[in-house]
């Protein structure tokens, strides 16, 4: 016992492994359990705070009063992760924390108003992952190939890499939400209560699980023309979803000990990879037609393809981060979700025009039965320090949505830049973005726009 050497702090080990942009962390906060250093615990913890300034969709109030604009603050993830390699083969993961808590809402569920639990005071803190794997195949012991299967509250959905992506290190400053299309409906942000199967085989690197989705319950309206009907989540006791994503690395092999896709390396690793998922749940919706209950299957697929490419040679060149997906989603008819992240607004009772569909504040149409072409791209700016202050890496995406249940499609743009002070482990993010304002389901939206600045920071 004498030679167990534990370590509590910063193991600076093979940075390459994590690729954070950073050389001053390793493997972060770690706990060796033996002196050979293949059993240990690792802990993660970051924390995403959001200063915002957003256009309101026509209709919105904050705080009982009718406004157009809006300032708000916010934690939009504060969480904490632990895994442990308790042997060669066997691995345990806990992830858990909170998101969206504004100083209006996002606090404890059942309560409002002045208090010690009013408003967005003490949000509820929940377990997003919780899983047990198992190395059947360990890479090396048969050639190219690796297998390993695991069970629990897991991240391995399938779909694309957007779906499975580590919110360490975004390219922008989020996701675009709409790659996580079940999110909190017959999800557990993001996540489901399945098995999963992962490995590779050379270069190609493979995702697999079954898995119990969460029920759903919303009622749908009942119509008596069947082009009305409108598709709602409801899966009585559900079926089992399969999902699955495929993805070939064509330079370097990225780590698949965790699921979490890494979104922007750089420069530390030269990555070109292109992949294919999709995710199926049979009964998954349903529609009223003339009070007969008809059930409709939910079928997603996607095909994308993620670059990572240093250009030049010395540690502080530039590099190249790009994305980009095409999903096709099948809800059922008509099927439309408006989300609005960390949204403070409620809807005005005494507004007078036009409303948006989505609702107040900044709801948008985000996931429905339909298209969606996505892409992102950002460029790393060079530095002739040593070791620069602050490293630059301007950004923009495009997503454009063509739903069933609007005729005319929409488009919409992100801008900004990550101010890297310490690569992913501290950073500053700006960032202006548009969303479609849909008033009528047959004509063009109108747009509005959202800045906001992201202070990171994570060990």
């Amino acid at each position: 016992m004498k030679k167990i050497l534990i370590i509590i702090g910063l193991a600076l080990i093979n940075n390459s492994l994590y690729s954070q942009g950073s050389p001053d962390y390793g493997n972060g906060l770690k706990i060796n359990l033996n002196q050979q250093g293949d059993k240990y615990i690792r802990f993660i913890l970051w924390d995403q705070f959001w200063v915002r300034n957003t256009d309101m969709n026509p209709g919105s109030m904050v705080g009982g009063e009718a406004t157009d604009n809006s300032w708000s603050l916010g934690n939009r993830r504060l969480r904490a992760l632990a895994y442990a390699q308790v042997s060669k083969r066997y691995m345990i993961l806990a992830h858990f924390g909170i998101n969206n808590q504004t100083f209006i809402n996002g606090g404890a569920s059942g309560t409002s108003g002045t208090g010690g639990y009013g408003n967005g005071k003490k949000p509820q803190m929940f377990f997003h992952d919780a899983w047990n794997e198992y190395a059947v195949v360990l890479p090396g012991e048969a050639g190219k190939f690796s297998l390993s299967l695991g069970a629990g509250l897991h991240y391995y959905m399938g779909l694309s890499r957007m779906t499975m992506g580590s919110t360490l290190n975004f390219l922008t400053v989020d996701s675009p939400i709409f790659s996580w299309p079940l999110i909190d409906n017959s999800d557990q942000f993001a996540r489901q209560l399945g098995m999963f199967a992962k490995g590779k085989y050379g270069k190609l690197e493979y995702r697999f699980s079954l898995n119990k989705p969460f029920a759903t319950d919303l009622i749908p309206a009942n119509v008596t023309d069947p082009a009305n009907a409108v598709a709602v989540d409801n899966n009585g006791n559900p079926n089992f979803s399969k999902a699955g994503y495929i993805e070939y690395q064509f330079l370097d092999e990225e780590s698949n000990l965790l699921p979490f896709k890494v979104g922007s390396y750089l420069g530390t690793k030269k990555v070109f990879n292109v992949g294919a998922g999709f995710y199926h749940q049979k009964d998954g919706t349903r529609t009223s037609v003339n009070s007969n209950i008809e059930k409709h299957d939910i079928t997603l697929v996607a095909v994308d393809a993620f670059a990572d490419i240093p250009l030049g040679n010395a540690k502080n060149k530039m590099a190249v981060s790009a994305y980009a997906g095409y999903y096709n989603y099948q809800f059922g008819p008509n099927y439309i979700r408006n989300i609005g992240i960390m949204n403070i607004a409620s809807s005005d009772p005494n507004f007078v025009g036009s409303r948006a569909i989505a609702g107040p504040g900044n709801l948008q149409p985000t996931i429905g039965t339909g298209n969606i072409i996505y892409a992102q791209a950002g460029l790393l700016l060079p530095s002739q320090a040593e070791k620069p202050k602050i490293r630059i890496q301007p950004f923009a995406a495009y997503t454009h949505k063509n739903f069933e249940a609007f005729d005319k499609s929409s488009t919409q743009f992100d801008v900004g830049a990550n101010w890297f002070i310490d690569g992913h482990h501290a950073k500053i993010t700006t960032q202006y973005s548009t969303r479609p304002v849909y008033t009528n389901p047959t004509e063009n939206p109108s747009s509005k726009g959202e800045f906001i600045i992201q202070f990171q920071i994570y060990l």
